[in-house]
């Protein structure tokens, strides 16, 4: 990639440098719950290659990327010349600007790759979960109409390739790149990880090579046909409601998500983050990859799924600064700890993010990770994701009970069920307008409408702002609980039986109830090493809360149903409990 013209390079100058300063006012106006982002630092109106080659300019002979199960070791020049030889692979495919390229791999040099090579040339990279199995895989590609889909081998229990064969045994009888199958009537090129050849598919060293002269004099054309405004990411929702929904991002999305995400941890290019959390997600390849990048900080990636002693030995072995986790990760991470301590002593920062993070978790990783700087984030995919984050400088208090303070240029408001502003301190759904809002969901107009309005993201997450303009996560609107006419909310009992000295985790959530309408249900896991039973758990509560938000029913778990990403899914807790209890959901 050539450096950035002079024009470009003045637009943008000084942006990577430029942390946010903490802000002299983000408070609420007029006492209700509306708050505006600082105005600055500018917003870029760039692409990735534009941030990819600026980087590239200014750190080349650095370490850009570290994956220790490949015995791989990129500096941004090597980054920079391997993107160009991928994209060069991908045009010899036959594919042009707009066209759709899954990516279903757990953490891989070839993830990463793919993700900036697609954006090269103007694919629109569509992140597969590496949990998907037939069915889902096959409404992912089908929905967005997937031309080429970039897959490793296998991981852990699936075999990527046989289910891929699955649904296109046509493959067998094909040769590469002119597939023709019945049930995934887009897809024309399949491509596996590796070097084996296989029948009917390339291997990605295959895919390396087949690019030529021809193609890399291609790529500067292609670059003044980019846009930032362009869609070049597509991300499925969980889709625990009806069948996922495709957010689609621009490239002016998550450049600009990504470099403010990295501001507030103050990362630079003398830092090295570690980033364990799934790449298919905002998380991994954006405020990761894409945020260390718009820095020019190292990044290193610890396995192909997160393992808590394996990261633990990255950390200490590279001599990380920051990491990344959810809450269910640091907790791991922290277990591990007390098995065998590391030297954690270069470590600084980080974020925590993903889903709550508990009090008690935010601050045992302060203290023994040697993580005095870790932020905390909020947001969600159709934002890019973050909208509120942690200033690191942020009191104690404010860094562990809630969610930081508004990101730039976004607005925010919280609303009631009539749809008003609510007054501060008052529980509101939380809105989010600005840059960071999604295109819409792919070729779903009626969901997209449904979910914004004009330009509001509704999140369908309960918040609270305080007088300086904190935010609270307090549950979400579907989770609250209304018993007898009380409204509770999860996440302040969650809150205090963390406190008991033998939970791990914790999640409550609503059942039916023929008396009350909803009873209160907590499940609760225990930590290493303690026997916890639900009689203490509740006698704990007695006397401690209000009488109703005692939870009638606990169970003590071995572990909690969850997402790969670490998200706790409470509508399969709940969905047992009704089966267990023979109640009528």
């Amino acid at each position: 990639m050539s450096i950035l013209s002079e024009s470009l390079s003045s637009r943008i100058s000084g942006w990577d440098a430029t942390t946010e300063a903490v802000p002299v006012n983000l408070a609420p106006e007029g006492g209700m719950s509306y708050v505006r982002g600082p105005s600055a630092p500018a917003l870029a109106y760039i692409t990735i290659p534009q941030l990819v080659r600026e980087t590239v300019s200014r750190f080349g002979p650095r370490e850009a990327m570290v994956f220790p199960e490949q015995n791989a070791r990129l500096s941004y020049y090597d980054l920079d010349r391997a993107v160009d030889e991928l994209a060069s692979g991908l045009l010899a495919l036959g594919l042009v600007k707009g066209d759709r390229v899954g990516i279903w791999s757990p953490n891989r040099l070839e993830w990463v790759l793919t993700q900036f090579a697609t954006a090269r040339i103007g694919a629109v990279l569509v992140n597969i979960n590496p949990a998907y199995r037939l069915a889902e895989l096959e409404y992912a590609l089908n929905k967005v109409g997937c031309k080429a889909l970039i897959s490793a081998r296998a991981f852990k229990s699936s075999d990527y390739l046989g289910m891929i064969r699955q649904l296109a045994p046509e493959l067998d009888r094909c040769k590469p790149g002119q597939l023709n199958a019945a049930k995934l009537p887009h897809l024309r090129s399949v491509v596996v990880m590796g070097e084996e050849p296989a029948a009917g598919v390339f291997s990605f060293e295959q895919l390396r090579q087949l690019g030529g002269p021809a193609q890399i004099l291609r790529l500067p054309a292609i670059d003044a046909t980019l846009n930032p405004d362009d869609a070049i990411n597509i991300q499925f929702t969980s889709g625990t409601t009806g069948s996922p929904k495709g957010a689609t991002l621009s490239h002016y999305n998550i450049v600009n998500n990504a470099r403010f995400v990295t501001d507030r941890i103050h990362l630079a290019e003398t830092d090295k983050l570690a980033i364990p959390v799934p790449l298919y997600h905002c998380f991994g390849m954006v405020m990761g990859v894409l945020g260390a990048i718009s820095k020019g900080a190292a990044m290193v990636f610890p396995g192909e799924g997160f393992d808590a002693a394996a990261t633990l030995d990255a950390l200490e072995r590279e001599r990380c600064t920051a990491v990344y986790g959810v809450p269910t990760m640091f907790t791991a991470m922290l277990e591990a700890l007390e098995t065998r301590p590391r030297d954690l002593s270069n470590m600084r920062t980080g974020i925590m993010a993903g889903a709550p993070c508990p009090v008690e978790i935010m601050r045992r990783v302060n203290r023994d990770m040697n993580m005095p700087e870790v932020t905390i984030c909020y947001g969600m995919t159709e934002t890019s994701p973050v909208s509120f984050q942690s200033f690191v400088a942020d009191p104690t208090d404010k860094r562990c009970e809630t969610v930081g303070r508004v990101h730039p240029h976004l607005e925010i408001k919280l609303v009631g069920p009539d749809g008003g502003i609510v007054p501060v301190g008052e529980r509101g759904e939380l809105c989010t307008r600005g840059y960071s809002v999604m295109k819409g969901y792919w070729d779903d107009p009626a969901r997209t409408a449904e979910a914004s309005t004009d330009g509001w993201m509704h999140t369908g997450d309960l918040a609270m702002f305080d007088a300086e303009g904190y935010c609270a996560i307090v549950g979400r609107v579907k989770d609250m609980i209304i018993r007898g006419g009380e409204n509770i909310y999860p996440r302040e009992i969650e809150e205090f039986l963390l406190r008991h000295p033998k939970v791990s985790d914790v999640q409550v959530f609503g059942i039916p109830d023929e008396k009350f309408g909803e009873e209160v249900c907590a499940w609760a896991t225990a930590r290493p090493g303690e026997a916890l039973s639900a009689e203490e758990l509740r006698a704990s509560c007695e006397g401690q809360i209000a009488h109703y938000k005692i939870p009638r029913h606990i169970r003590v778990v071995e572990d909690m149903p969850m997402t790969i990403t670490g998200k706790v899914q409470k509508f399969v807790m709940r969905e047992r409990m009704i089966e267990e209890l023979g109640l009528i959901g």
